[in-house]
């Protein structure tokens, strides 16, 4: 799969990263269907010789999920009810989620290219360089909150005894989720950004192999376009509001995410 990265300066030293939307996706929603149970889950993984790590993927699935399913019963939750003040709850605890983290967990492991659109001003081994430390920096930094967060479940757990929903357990569940699909993201984008010919093959689809292991999956595309709409603040060097929102709304990024990169850099 090919996706899109748009790479601008956004405030200062501070650079903003964000996977592009497809505009198309999410318009015709497939049906729902009836979530899996733990015993499914169990027969699942029993069935047939799999790498642990396969496993592992069909384990982090299930528990995603249990999760969205959950949120979105959350969303649904009447006005004044304590499912809606627990759903107000976690928007502000996903508020303090560095944009960073954002953006890895998007490179999902489906991408097979990666299209980096930038403006012409920024030199392009400046832009790879600044990828490559996005993913080592996010692969060191996600490992160690991850195998903090799975240390944290059993703890947390022992609230489930009080008649109250488990939110310490619940939160620290999805920290280890959305930790393990940042780590993943890096390790994609590692690959994805690598000088190396005999790491591309690895991301080669069945069939695809000679022509992915030929090709550097990363494209380094310079844009005037986009060092046009920028307009930068020669005496901030930051990008207004309003700037913000147009590139936004021509490349389809979450204006959302991109303004976590804004206010980072505070």
């Amino acid at each position: 799969m090919r996706a899109r990265i748009v790479v601008f300066p956004i405030k200062g030293r501070t650079w903003c990263f964000a996977r592009s939307l497809d505009p198309l996706s999410g318009s015709h929603p497939s049906p729902s269907l009836p979530s899996p149970s733990w015993k499914d889950l169990w027969t699942t993984i029993r069935s047939g010789q799999r790498p642990a790590s396969e496993n592992a993927e069909i384990v982090v699935d299930f528990v995603a999920d249990k999760m969205n399913r959950g949120w979105s019963a959350l969303e649904k939750a009447p006005p004044g009810t304590i499912k809606s003040k627990i759903h107000r709850f976690f928007l502000k605890l996903l508020s303090q989620v560095k944009p960073s983290e954002i953006f890895l967990k998007s490179v999902s492991k489906d991408i097979t290219k990666l299209e980096i659109t930038y403006p012409t001003s920024l030199n392009p081994r400046l832009v790879r360089r600044r990828l490559r430390h996005v993913a080592v920096r996010g692969s060191a930094i996600h490992k160690k909150y991850f195998y903090g967060s799975l240390s944290l479940i059993p703890v947390t757990s022992v609230f489930s005894v009080l008649p109250l929903p488990n939110i310490p357990f619940f939160w620290t569940l999805f920290r280890g989720y959305s930790n393990w699909r940042a780590l993943q993201g890096s390790e994609r984008l590692l690959l994805l950004a690598s000088d190396s010919p005999s790491l591309w093959s690895s991301l080669a689809t069945k069939g695809d192999t000679t022509k992915t292991a030929a090709h550097s999956p990363l494209v380094l595309r310079p844009s005037d376009d986009l060092e046009k709409v920028l307009d930068i603040d020669d005496n901030e060097y930051t990008v207004s509001n309003e700037a913000i929102s147009k590139i936004c709304e021509r490349y389809h990024l979450d204006k959302n995410e991109v303004m976590k990169h804004w206010r980072s850099s505070s």
